[in-house]
């Protein structure tokens, strides 16, 4: 048996990530239904230490030391680009969208609730496979699983990639047809056209290009910038915990995030570099996601797939249901249809999958501009506080 240290574990973590790019790239299926590289990659480990397990034999055993810093670097740089003014851009539709999005969140958490208590399983099952695993897909479902292992949930980690994984495929299929439903049905007007490019409305401006040196410059003011919004963070993280709250480990450093770049947005005195620190914490993230896969215990899931399965199919019948409201609510004309389309890819997955299904609308049906603001905006940066403060909620009253 392999005995890996921390560096040891990262860089075996790299390597199952460059392989998941390279079955993504391979494989048609999975760019189709947008699997995360690190997911695929890890989840090959994973099963080649599961097949392991069933001959009684242990491949490596893996030092996970820096794992959670990664996935606290992650989420600090999410926590940055939740700027308000963003918020603003759109304001009432941003808005509406968000209230819709966190509204949601509560009901996935008490059909997940609902489904634990139908089959006698613990509380907080039901909350990893809720609004933890579908609107915060996998690298949110793996952050709370530790919190959920101490509080006596076993295999919290492999039914929370397994509940993730499974929402990101039903998304990306469910998504677009529904939309497409609804646009029939409603014999909605389409602006026609087939665009061959989508812009990202997420980008609040275009930095100008640099020099070597202001790269550089750029990039160790992002990583220092990081490292002590994670120190300020944790010591935020210690005072809920005199409080008697249980929070996940990144909640502290992605508000000291939010507080900067707000503060950032308004006076300039950093000049927080935006695209660097997205460029960091998407590697942050990717190297999470394949370290805690790698090291995912597939066994431990044994009797929970029914569970899994009933959640599943109930989760994904009351998103297709809400479509309705959300596009009701959205003004009931294309954008919103699109929109309707995109609130099911994040509510069960991630960012991706919603632009993905958004992208072949309108490849389809011409463009949607309203829909690719409002969307992202919510799906990739706001729903993500509101969900981490819903599941704590519920957490710490489940306790």
């Amino acid at each position: 048996m392999l005995q890996l240290d921390a560096v040891e574990t990262v860089a075996l973590g790299g390597l199952a990530l460059l392989g998941g790019y390279a079955l993504c790239r391979a494989i048609p299926i999975f760019r189709r239904y947008n699997l995360p590289e690190p997911v695929v990659g890890g989840l090959v480990i994973a099963l080649i230490v599961l097949f392991a397990h069933g001959q009684g034999t242990t491949l490596f055993e893996l030092d996970t030391t820096l794992q959670t810093p990664l996935m606290v670097a992650f989420f600090t740089t999410l926590g940055v680009n939740a700027s308000l003014a963003l918020l603003r851009i759109s304001g009432r539709q941003v808005g509406i969208f968000l209230a819709l999005a966190t509204g949601f969140v509560v009901v996935q958490n008490l059909v997940g609730l609902g489904v634990a208590s139908m089959f006698g399983l613990h509380p907080l099952f039901g909350l990893l496979v809720g609004s933890a695993t579908m609107a915060g897909g996998p690298a949110t479902g793996l952050a709370f699983a530790p919190l959920f292992e101490q509080a006596g949930l076993a295999g919290a980690e492999s039914i929370a990639i397994t509940s993730a994984m499974a929402g990101i495929v039903c998304g990306g299929i469910v998504g677009g047809p529904v939309a497409t439903v609804i646009i029939r049905r409603w014999r909605l007007k389409t602006p026609g056209g087939h665009p061959t490019e989508v812009p990202d409305v997420t980008e609040s401006k275009v930095d100008p290009p640099q020099t070597e040196g202001q790269r550089e410059f750029s990039a160790l003011k992002s990583i220092i910038f990081i490292m002590v919004a994670m120190w300020l963070g944790a010591w935020i993280g210690k005072g809920f915990e005199a409080l008697g709250l249980t929070l996940p480990a990144y909640i502290g450093a992605m508000l000291i995030g939010a507080v900067v770049r707000n503060v950032d947005d308004v006076t300039g005195w950093i000049g927080l570099p935006l695209r660097t620190i997205d460029l960091i914490g998407n590697i942050c993230l990717a190297l999470f996601l394949s370290v805690a896969l790698m090291n995912l215990k597939l066994w431990e899931l044994a009797g929970m797939a029914l569970p899994l399965a009933v959640n599943m199919v109930v989760q994904v019948a009351i998103v297709v249901a809400f479509c309705v409201v959300v596009f009701r609510a959205m003004g009931k004309d294309y954008d919103a249809a699109v929109m309707g389309g995109g609130f099911i890819g994040f509510m069960l997955g991630t960012t991706a999958n919603a632009m993905a299904v958004m992208r072949t609308l309108v490849q389809r049906y011409g463009m949607a501009p309203r829909a690719f603001l409002v969307a992202p905006l919510v799906g990739a940066f706001f729903i993500d506080f509101t969900n981490a403060l819903i599941i704590t909620g519920f957490m710490n009253f489940a306790r």
